[in-house]
């Protein structure tokens, strides 16, 4: 067991001005947001948690997801799928998961469940290939044995075209869409200078947000670019590197969050179609200080953000809140933070679809990977080291 921070807990602070955002340092980009409340939202009341391990052992742990008899399915990115009991053990590695290309960013990656996987012992995984092209972003979906020792029926839905040479932005959450049978799968523009104008083009998967359906991978008829020259299973483009998904509670809308470069971290909501601006317009800069694209953040017919991070938070999974232990989190989506090192709560006004708070969970907890909610309304967070774990942050 271990709990953070010098109490080893955390405990309530005062509430901040209405109008003071999170303490974090000063923006590297500096662009004008286009709406109030699109960045810096007014800093929450902190919350009061304590932080246990639940598991560990776990090496580069990259997603999480629970169970719905319990327990929870761990990836991690050298090629290793477990399953972690209600008590915290974690197995042996389930035996079918494909061959990943494991170089810089690439791995096995994501994990998400079936609506009725009690039923279909449905899954998906999203991971790196690697074919005599290069390297691709990949996903299969599976069953999983009743023992849960192994997958059955592996069979591939998506691979993204072109190869690319750079194992490096792979984007790869799996987000089921509500009682539809079909999931959204997030990608990334392999970094370079050259590939990341390839999230602009219709012809190919970088940078966009796809869905297929979730057993055969085919493009779904009411896809945005059905019949066009773009590739039918594009849902969403013109973004970075989407590492973050969930749907809406409520209204089952796929929400995103996505690695922008120094500044620039992105909230969105993509509808079908939409562009959302990467590498034309930005509110972030490129490592080196020299602007992004056209030195803009806004431009007629591109997407806006709903929240965006300047400096970033490097973001990782995410989920809208559902629970009872934090009544006050209710409809707020959780993202995990790698350089925040924290739980990144956003309070998101259920009419307008706006932030209006923001909150730094359990600061100093480790490299917060992927988020997924416990029965009891627990929020588990994997932190991704060499020596990963799984942390339960509970109320105090």
């Amino acid at each position: 067991m271990r709990l953070s921070l010098s109490a080893l807990a955390l405990c309530i602070a005062a509430p901040a001005l209405a109008q003071d955002p999170v303490d974090q340092g000063p923006p590297n980009a500096g662009f004008e947001p286009a709406f109030e409340g699109q960045t810096r939202a007014p800093a929450l009341a902190e919350t009061a948690v304590t932080v246990e391990t639940f598991a560990d052992g776990l090496e580069f742990p990259w997603g999480i997801a629970a169970l719905p008899e319990g327990g929870y399915l761990v990836t991690e990115q050298p090629g290793t799928l477990v399953h972690v009991s209600e008590d915290g053990t974690v197995s042996e590695p389930i035996s079918g998961v494909p061959e990943v290309d494991y170089r810089q960013q690439g791995g096995l990656l994501d994990v998400a469940v079936a609506e009725d996987f009690e039923e279909s012992r449905r899954l998906w995984l999203s991971f790196s290939k690697l074919t005599e092209a290069g390297t691709h972003t990949a996903a299969v979906t599976a069953t999983l044995s009743e023992d849960m020792s192994a997958l059955e029926d592996v069979t591939e839905i998506f691979l993204q075209m072109p190869a690319s040479p750079n194992p490096m932005h792979f984007g790869s959450r799996v987000q089921p869409e509500p009682g539809t049978g079909n999931v959204w799968i997030t990608t990334g523009e392999h970094f370079s200078q050259a590939e990341r104008l390839l999230a602009q083009d219709l012809e190919t998967t970088y940078g966009k947000v796809v869905r297929v359906d979730g057993e055969t991978g085919a493009a779904p008829e009411d896809n945005p670019f059905m019949g066009d020259a773009a590739i039918n299973a594009i849902w969403s483009y013109g973004h970075r590197n989407v590492q973050g998904a969930a749907a809406h509670p409520e209204t089952g809308a796929l929400w995103t969050v996505e690695h922008g470069p120094r500044g620039g971290d992105e909230v969105n909501r993509p509808e079908p179609g939409a562009n959302h601006g990467w590498p034309v317009i930005s509110y972030g800069i490129n490592y080196n200080g020299s602007d992004v694209g056209s030195g803009e953040a806004v431009r007629e017919g591109m997407e806006q953000p709903v929240y965006y991070w300047d400096p970033v938070i490097a973001p990782g999974g995410a989920v809208f809140y559902e629970g009872d232990m934090f009544p006050d989190w209710q409809g707020d989506l959780l993202i995990g933070g790698l350089v925040a090192e924290a739980l990144v709560r956003l309070e998101v006004d259920a009419e307008t679809g706006r932030v209006t708070g923001e909150e730094r969970v359990a600061e100093g907890i480790g490299r917060v990977r992927d988020v997924a909610l416990a029965p009891d309304g627990a929020v588990m967070v994997i932190i991704d080291a060499e020596q990963g774990t799984i942390e339960r942050i509970s109320a105090e």
